[in-house]
């Protein structure tokens, strides 16, 4: 699943503690199991800088960019475990509150 959002919380998405506790909660809630502590780091430079996320669950990954020019977020949930995207795309709003959003999620089957 992929969410781009425009027009997120500019507040919520420069604080590295609210990105923790949000990938923390989204874990849970599309019942994941984290691999170790998230990566939260400053990355990029110009009009692209912002936090960058890095949660590994065992079933994959969870990652995303938080934009501060433009208050944009990337992520991205890729994972071989099925999961609701709705609760996602609920616990991702709970946090950022976007003002618009393009969501794909695409059920992957080898």
């Amino acid at each position: 699943m992929t969410i781009d959002a425009s027009s997120c919380n500019p507040d919520a998405i420069r604080s590295k503690k609210t990105i923790a506790a949000f990938v923390k909660d989204l874990v849970n809630a599309i019942d994941m199991v984290a691999f170790g502590k998230p990566r939260i780091v400053m990355f990029g430079t110009g009009n692209k800088k912002g936090y960058t996320l890095v949660q590994l669950i065992e079933t994959s990954d969870i990652t995303a960019h938080f934009v501060e020019e433009t208050n944009d977020v990337y992520l991205d949930v890729f994972s071989c475990k099925t999961f609701d995207p709705k609760v996602a795309i609920r616990v991702f709003d709970a946090y950022f509150s976007s003002g618009r959003k393009k969501v794909h999620y695409v059920k992957r089957q080898a």
